[in-house]
């Protein structure tokens, strides 16, 4: 009998059936954990609504992932409004004006162009615009500083 036997009181088939049992009693339990809740959706129109809307919005909790995207409870109770909005009858854009009402404009992927939001518009654009320039200089300084240096010496004898 080996210490293991011993031990556990079980053969090595036995301990290895056991093991296996535990897995898949965790791989279960995992994969519950990661199931999405199914929307009710009326049909596949509906749902492609549902999903252009839910990605155009920002999860409240998250902050860098949209609401089709997020895991997070509060993203789940926000699909289902959104589903529920849609549902009334209410327009992408009242559902936007509500979720803005509630949670501000950071809900909003995109939020509109206003003066307290001009700086997300304009600030992206010019900061790429001005790496280029200093990339650009940065180039064309290296080219001058070597094309005022003579060319380097071979110093490779030819036999």
């Amino acid at each position: 009998m080996t210490a293991a036997e011993r031990i556990t009181g079980l053969r090595p088939s036995a301990r290895l059936v056991l093991r296996l049992a535990l897995f898949a009693l965790l791989l279960g339990v995992s994969a519950a954990a990661f199931a999405v809740d199914p929307m009710p959706f009326r049909d596949a129109a509906e749902e492609a609504r549902f999903r252009a809307l839910a990605a155009e919005l920002r999860c409240v909790m998250c902050q860098n992932q949209s609401l089709a995207d997020s895991s997070a409870p509060i993203a789940r109770d926000l699909r289902n409004e959104v589903l529920e909005l849609m549902q009334q009858g209410r327009s992408d854009e009242e559902i936007k004006v509500f979720l803005t009402e509630r949670y501000t404009e950071f809900v909003l992927y995109r939020p509109p162009l206003h003066g307290s939001t001009l700086w997300l518009w304009i600030l992206p654009p010019t900061l790429l615009l001005l790496g280029a320039v200093v990339l650009i200089a940065v180039v064309r300084g290296r080219v001058r500083a070597r094309g005022d240096a003579p060319p380097p010496e071979d110093d490779r004898e030819d036999w």
